[in-house]
C-alpha cells in the first residue's frame, strides 16, 4: 500500500521528462505531476481509511471487553473477599444479583435455590419494581423465570449454581431492550457469579454445621460437667441429709451435726462450681482484647471466686497474636477447664498461667503448687477426672496437644501446644 503510490510517483517523474515536455506545453507538463500525485492520494486514502476504521472499531471493540473483563474480575475479587470476611449469606447474594445486573447491563437479576421439592425458591433480586411480578411474590415456582414479570423482562441469559455434579440453585438476568446481544464473555461472567455464589452458599452451609456441632459439644460438655459434678454432689447431699435424719431421730446429735457440716462443705462446693459455670459461659473474647486479654480477665474474677491467686504472664507475641474467633474460644475453654482441675483436685495456694510463642507454635501452661499428679498415675489418661477428656477433645479440635506433668518443686503442669500455621490465625 505504501509502496505502490512512491512507483507511480517515480514513474510519472521519469515519464514527464521524456514525454510529457514534448507533448504538453509549459507550464501545462508541470502540472501533470501534481495533478496524477493528488488522484493517486485521493485514492490510496479511498482504500486506506476504511481499513484503518474497521481496525480502529475492532481496537475500541477490544479496549470494551478488556474494561468488562476488568470490571467483572473485580467484582469477583469483592465477592471473594466478602465470603472470606463471612459477610451474613444473604448479604452476599445480594451483592451478587446486583454486581449481575450491572455488569451485564440488564434491567433485572434474580437468584434462586433450589428446593428438596426441586422448585425455586426466591433468595435474591435486583431491578426496578416493575421488573418482578405485583402482589405477593411465590414463594416457589417450577420455573426460576417465574419470578420475571415477562410483561416487562425477557429472561436473556441464565448460568446454574452447582455443587458438584447437582444444581443447586439459578442466577438470570433480564432486559427490556439491548443494544447490543448478550455474547460468551457475558456467559462466562455470568457463569463466574453463579460459581461464587454457589462457594458463599457452600461456605455458609459449613460454618453453619461447624456452630451446630460446636452447640452441640458445648451441650454434651455441660452435661458431662452436671453429671459428674452437680448431680454426684446433690447425690451425696441427699445421702448425708438422710443419714443426718436418722441420727437426729435416734438422739445421736454429735454424729448428725458432723453429717450436716458435710452438708455444708458441699453446699459450698456446689456453690463454687456454679458459678465457676456461669463464670465460663458468660466471659466473652472481645476482638480487641485477644486470648491474653481474655486470660488475664478470667484469672482475676477465677482468682476471687476459687480464692486460688492466680497470675498471667505472656510474651509480646502471644499479646499481638489472634488468633481465629473458633480457635480463640477453644483456647481459652482449654484454660478455663484446666484451672478448674486445679480448684477441684489439685488442693493448690496459687495458680500461674503463662502463654507464649516458641519455634512457630503457641504455648500456653498452667501450673500449680498443689499436691501433683498421684504417684500411680503416668498418664493423663489414668485420671477420672472428666474434665481432662474434655481438654484432650477440645485441643484435638483445633489441631493441638495437651499434656500433662509434675511442676518443677510440687504442683502438676498443664501445657497445651498449638502449632501457628495460617488457618489457626486470623485474616486481618
Amino acid at each position: 500500500m505504501i509502496l505502490l503510490p512512491v512507483v507511480l510517483i517515480g514513474v510519472i517523474d521519469v515519464a514527464s521528462d521524456r514525454s510529457l515536455d514534448e507533448l504538453l506545453p509549459s507550464p501545462f507538463d508541470a502540472l501533470v505531476g501534481p495533478a496524477l500525485v493528488l488522484a493517486l492520494a485521493l485514492v490510496a486514502a479511498r482504500i486506506a481509511f476504511p481499513h484503518v476504521d474497521r481496525l480502529e472499531s475492532a481496537l475500541r471493540e477490544r479496549n470494551e471487553a478488556l474494561e468488562r473483563r476488568n470490571e467483572a474480575l473485580q467484582a469477583l475479587r469483592e465477592v471473594g473477599s466478602k465470603i472470606s470476611s463471612h459477610v451474613a449469606i444473604d448479604d452476599v447474594l445480594g451483592g451478587i444479583v446486583r454486581t449481575a445486573r450491572t455488569l451485564l447491563g440488564a434491567d433485572a437479576a434474580v437468584l434462586t435455590l433450589v428446593q428438596p421439592d426441586a422448585s425455586h425458591r426466591l433468595a435474591a433480586k435486583s431491578g426496578d419494581e416493575d421488573a418482578f411480578p405485583t402482589g405477593a411474590p411465590p414463594a416457589e415456582a417450577e420455573d426460576p423465570a417465574s419470578f420475571v414479570d415477562p410483561a416487562h423482562v425477557t429472561v436473556r441469559l441464565a448460568a446454574p449454581l452447582q455443587r458438584g455434579s447437582g444444581t443447586i440453585g439459578m442466577l438470570l438476568v433480564g432486559a427490556r431492550k439491548r443494544p447490543r446481544p448478550f455474547g460468551p464473555e457475558d456467559f462466562e461472567t455470568l457463569s463466574s457469579l453463579a460459581a461464587q455464589a454457589a462457594v458463599a452458599i457452600e461456605n455458609d452451609r459449613l460454618q453453619q454445621g461447624m456452630r451446630e456441632l460446636a452447640i452441640r459439644g458445648e451441650r454434651e460438655r455441660i452435661a458431662r460437667e452436671m453429671h459428674d459434678g452437680l448431680a454426684q454432689v446433690l447425690g451425696y447431699v441427699n445421702t448425708k441429709a438422710q443419714a443426718a435424719e436418722e441420727l437426729i431421730a435416734v438422739g445421736q446429735t454429735d454424729r448428725a451435726r458432723r453429717h450436716l457440716a458435710d452438708l455444708s462443705a458441699a453446699a459450698r462446693s456446689v456453690y463454687v462450681d456454679v458459678r465457676e459455670a456461669i463464670l465460663g459461659l458468660t466471659s466473652p473474647i472481645a476482638p480487641e482484647r485477644g486470648i491474653v486479654g481474655a486470660l488475664e480477665e478470667y484469672a482475676s474474677r477465677f482468682a476471687e471466686a476459687s480464692k486460688i491467686p492466680t497470675s498471667v504472664q505472656a510474651d509480646a507475641t502471644a499479646r499481638a497474636l489472634r488468633l481465629r474467633p473458633d480457635v480463640q474460644a477453644q483456647v481459652f475453654r482449654i484454660a478455663q477447664e484446666a484451672l478448674t482441675n486445679v480448684r477441684k483436685h489439685a488442693a493448690a495456694q496459687r495458680a500461674r498461667v503463662t502463654i507464649g510463642e516458641r519455634d512457630g507454635e503457641l504455648e500456653l501452661l498452667v501450673t500449680d503448687d498443689g499436691r501433683g499428679l498421684a504417684a500411680a498415675s503416668t498418664s493423663p489418661t489414668d485420671w477420672p477426672h472428666y474434665g481432662m477428656q474434655a481438654i484432650r477433645d477440645r485441643a484435638a479440635s483445633i489441631g493441638a496437644s495437651a499434656s500433662w506433668s509434675a511442676a518443677n518443686g510440687s504442683g502438676t503442669a498443664f501445657r497445651l501446644t498449638l502449632p501457628l500455621r495460617p488457618r489457626v490465625l486470623e485474616v486481618v
